[in-house]
């Protein structure tokens, strides 16, 4: 099934998505309807905390209630939320090798555009690509930032003023359940409660400057609404195979990255077990997979500019769209 935070009549619910994506039913009324209120249905962390008991329920209600037009809205009428508006942590990876090996480059360029140093420009687009690092055989590597700076589709992203080069990013990720530590990676699906569309909106020039001091990106990535989610999850069992799935980004209606989730350097499964080695993962965190290669305008040379319409589309998930605007134009 395809779950969905929404705002309606200036309340926040949840609800499952039907329709060819153009409805969602309103989960707490139908319970209601029912005589049978659910506080599972009260949010999407209550949702994931319930268990497997309260999706059922979930599927049920719409089995008997799916066809009472009273019971859902048009999505088009709606506030489509953050599917998990304050998810309870936020862990973003470096999974795709190509993107890995073209970022650096990215940023090497970006600083040399900069400079206005035409030569050294040239001199970098001459050089291989070179060897992926060994570490990142080695194990998962990732960082965790905001999760209070989390928006949903259809929202504007603000451009913070300290940044020129605005960018965007194609991921994926899931939504976790069970809480737990030291989990093995053969044990890890039972801990994915579904998948969803990340963009980690990137201010690339600032992020060019922290990155030197070798530590995590922070300003490049941190800033108020630029970590978006959505536009809902889709529970395992109607994804089907994770690692197969076709990704599009398209700014202004015109494809800038395709890309598919094949080649992972490590799944969602290993990065879960890597996670929780003496560390406990808590139902309702956000994990990213990374940008899939060329999924970015850092590994294009092609950045955003004020009023771009983002579009990121992922195989069975469905569209996440977003607005960019400086703060001073």
């Amino acid at each position: 099934m395809k779950l969905s935070t929404f705002r309606s009549g200036g309340a926040e619910r949840i609800g499952l998505v039907h329709g060819r994506d153009t409805k969602v039913f309103d989960l707490a009324k139908a319970a209601e309807r029912a005589g049978r209120t659910n506080p599972a249905f009260v949010s999407m962390l209550s949702l994931v905390d319930a268990g497997p008991a309260a999706l059922d329920q979930a599927s049920s209600l719409f089995d008997k209630y799916g066809k009472d037009d009273a019971l859902s809205e048009n999505v088009a009428g709606v506030e489509i939320l953050a599917p998990v508006p304050e998810p309870r942590q936020m862990r973003d990876g470096m999974s795709f090798p190509l993107h890995i090996l073209q970022a650096p480059r990215g940023q090497l360029k970006l600083a040399a555009r900069a400079k206005g140093d035409a030569a050294e420009l040239a001199r970098i687009d001459a050089e291989p690509l070179g060897e992926l690092p060994e570490v990142y055989r080695k194990q998962p590597i990732f960082y965790i930032t905001n999760r209070f700076s989390v928006r949903g589709t259809n929202t504007t992203v603000k451009w913070p003023r300290y940044s020129q080069v605005m960018d965007y990013e194609l991921e994926f990720g899931i939504i976790t359940k069970n809480k737990g530590a030291n989990i093995p990676a053969a044990r890890a699906r039972d801990h994915i409660f579904g998948f969803t569309i990340f963009n980690d909106f990137s201010a690339r020039d600032a992020q060019r400057i922290e990155m030197e001091g070798r530590l995590g990106p922070a300003k490049g990535k941190s800033f108020d609404g630029g970590n978006v989610i959505g536009p809902w999850i889709v529970t395992p069992d109607e994804i089907g195979d994770p690692y197969k799935l076709k990704m599009e980004a398209r700014v202004n209606g015109a494809v800038r990255s395709r890309g598919v989730s094949d080649g992972m350097l490590f799944s969602f499964e290993e990065i879960i077990a890597h996670v929780t080695k003496d560390e406990t993962l808590m139902p309702g965190e956000f994990i990213g997979s990374g940008t899939v290669g060329n999924g970015c305008g850092l590994e294009l040379g092609w950045y955003l500019e004020h009023g771009d319409t983002v579009e990121l589309e992922v195989e069975k998930i469905g569209v996440l769209k977003n607005r960019v605007e400086r703060q001073d134009a």
